[in-house]
This record gives structure tokens, C-alpha cells and sequence, in this order.
């Protein structure tokens, strides 16, 4: 399914959503540098842009895996990122990323909805994520989404935190009320 639709462009009221280039790592390194951001994250913050370039070029590459910039319909600025990757046929994994600065105005919950639904549309049954147990406001917004939290796997990753923990989320198509 990853292959058919790899330059899908979609949006939401207040999003527009893109393609993910290698050259988005120049507004991408306010994220990808923040090391409050990158507490959750599977690396450290970046040191500076270079890295977020090495970083983006070989996910944006991979067949199986797909990432959009988020960008702010009004303005055309960008805040963020979606992605998704194909576990298995018919489940996706999905993940985010949106600028400290544009916290607490409801896009993380727009653009991942828009996301689930496109998903869904695409014929995936299973829609997963993997959070750090401490990360909150992410667990927050799964739940909110109707994710179900299904598991914790103990020592799962090894992170530039330490050792830790996941949970893992999923939500089925039937589970979606769109």
C-alpha cells in the first residue's frame, strides 16, 4: 500500500500536508535541536542542521516508510511532521513531531486524525504507535484518539536517556468514528 500513494498530498481545516525532502531539515533542526523535544525521541537533539539532513535522507528514502511536513494553512508555515511505515499488510505505524512553538493550538491532533483517516481509507485494518511511557502529552493525544494502550514492553529501547520502555497503542478501522 506504502508504494502506490508515496507523493500523496492531504489536508485538514487548518494543515496542508506534504511530501517529506531532505531540504525541509532547514525549519525541521528547530525540532530536531530542541533537547526538551528530543527527551521522547529515539536520538539525541541534533547538533545542527547537517545531522538533521543525514537524519531525514535515508527514512525519506525507505520504501516502506512515508513522512509529510505539516505546514499551517494560513500562514504556510511549517510545524511539523507525519509519517508512517508499514508494519506488516494492512498495519501502519504511525509518528509526529510539531514545533514547541506551536504546542497547545489542536495541530498534532488535526494532522494525526487527517492521517488515521487517510490511512484507513488506503485499506490498513490496524493503525499502531510506540511512545515512551513518560511521554505524556503524546499518550494523551493517542488516547484522546481513541488508541488503545495494549502493552508496555520493558526495556525495549536504548535511548540517549538511558534504557526504556514502551507502549504500545493501537486502533482498529472500526474503532475510528470518522
Amino acid at each position: 500500500m506504502i508504494d502506490a500513494v508515496a507523493d500523496t498530498h492531504f489536508a485538514s481545516e487548518r494543515l496542508a500536508m506534504r511530501p517529506q525532502t531532505v531540504d525541509d531539515a532547514d525549519w525541521l533542526f528547530e525540532g530536531y535541536g530542541d533537547a526538551d523535544l528530543m527527551t521522547w525521541w529515539s536520538s539525541a537533539p541534533h547538533a545542527d542542521v547537517a545531522e538533521t539532513r543525514a537524519y531525514l535522507a535515508p527514512r525519506i528514502a525507505k520504501p516502506d516508510w512515508r513522512g509529510w511536513a505539516m505546514i499551517a494553512r494560513d500562514t504556510g508555515t511549517p510545524i511539523g511532521t507525519l509519517a508512517a511505515g508499514e508494519k506488516r499488510a494492512g498495519v501502519a505505524e504511525i509518528g509526529y513531531l510539531l514545533l514547541r512553538c506551536h504546542w497547545g493550538r489542536g495541530y498534532a491532533r488535526e494532522g494525526v486524525s487527517r492521517l488515521i483517516d487517510m490511512l484507513f481509507a488506503e485499506g490498513y485494518r490496524r493503525i499502531m504507535a510506540d511512545t515512551d511511557p513518560d511521554n505524556i502529552a503524546s499518550n494523551t493525544l493517542l488516547t484522546r484518539l481513541g488508541f488503545t494502550c495494549e502493552g508496555r514492553l520493558r526495556a525495549e529501547w536504548e535511548t540517549h536517556i538511558g534504557i526504556r520502555d514502551s507502549f504500545i497503542w493501537g486502533l482498529l478501522r472500526e474503532e475510528w468514528p470518522r
